[in-house]
């Protein structure tokens, strides 16, 4: 980890690079991944900004810093009192999160803290992407292994560093698998934790558990079950529901309508596979007989033969359709 610092000499120049409640830093740290941290001298008068992180984006967040406080120097230096105001002059140029990589190829989604390149593998999933990219309703549906939810959390990831979205919210219905877990210990993010597990795997995976931890705690990413979105809007968010076929078709059409100006939803599920109590309908089996007429909404189907799991996967998926057909 590189630790950078810089002093500042007056209160003055510290709420200017500060903003109001450390608005500008708390910005700062979510858009390059680091951490910054200002405090006053014992012997009061300046102030000391600490910078924490990755080389690179430490570097970048303290060029960032001295470039606002040059310019607000500069406009406490001039007496004629025709300056330009120092927020007026400061430019916003939307750049990549991860700084340390070259720019994508063609066919990229995304690129991990590993340096990989996440991509669409296979003709439906190219479709699928394309969906997410050009739709702001998308419902992605098919096996187990299809890359689903991986493809959706590289776009949500893709978003967020283009600043198309502000934020990322995942939701999850809280369903058992066949199993009784019991009530388990925590507040609710550990107590969710069994159950979003696969997709912090992705975000995991793609980010890196310090960044993603960085981004989970300033809420950049916000874990929210599906039974406490009601009554919230998400805006300038990019929402995705997992495993979407363990819903209600109330609890689907609760989901559907969080969504607000300037964000993009992405539901995935297997309409073959729901862990719903009893004969209960699903909410994404019926979504998908409601909504597939309205313009706009995209619905795109994954089968076996793009499960890009171990290959037995695709055999084990293919026997089981085999064997209910027979049923």
């Amino acid at each position: 980890m590189t630790v950078k610092k810089f002093a500042v000499q007056s209160a003055e120049e510290a709420l200017e690079i500060a903003g109001e409640n450390d608005s500008r830093l708390r910005r700062l740290e979510r858009e390059l991944g680091v951490e910054i941290l200002m405090r006053q001298h014992k012997e009061g008068g300046g102030f000391a900004v600490e910078i924490r992180g990755g080389q690179t984006r430490v570097m970048k967040a303290m060029r960032r810093l001295k470039e606002r406080l040059r310019l607000v120097r500069e406009q406490g230096e001039r007496q004629d009192g025709g300056a330009e105001p120092v927020r007026d002059r400061e430019a916003h140029v939307p750049e990549p999160m991860d700084l340390d990589s070259p720019n994508l190829p063609a066919n990229g989604i995304y690129r991990t803290a590993a340096g990989k390149i996440i991509r669409p593998m296979t003709a439906n999933q190219k479709r699928y992407v394309d969906a997410i990219l050009n739709h702001d309703l998308v419902f992605g549906i098919g096996p187990a292994g299809t890359g689903k939810t991986f493809l959706a959390v590289a776009c949500a990831l893709r978003a967020l560093e283009l600043r198309q979205v502000q934020r990322v919210i995942l939701s999850r219905p809280v369903v058992e698998a066949g199993e009784r877990l019991g009530f388990l210990p925590g507040d609710l993010l550990e107590k969710m934790g069994p159950y979003l597990k696969p997709v912090y795997d992705c975000f995991f995976r793609m980010l890196g558990p310090e960044r993603f931890r960085l981004w989970r705690d300033t809420e950049t990413i916000e874990i929210v079950p599906l039974a406490y979105m009601r009554g919230r809007t998400f805006e300038d968010a990019f929402i995705i529901l997992d495993e979407a076929q363990n819903t209600t078709p109330e609890q689907m059409k609760m989901f559907l309508t969080r969504m607000g100006a300037g964000s993009k939803v992405v539901v995935t599920g297997d309409e073959t596979q729901h862990d719903l109590p009893g004969h209960a309908r699903s909410g994404l089996e019926a979504v998908i007989a409601i909504l597939k007429s309205v313009e706009g909404i995209a619905f795109e189907r994954l089968t076996e033969s793009d499960v890009v799991r171990h290959p037995i996967v695709r055999k084990i998926i293919r026997a089981y359709q085999e064997w209910e057909a027979k049923k």
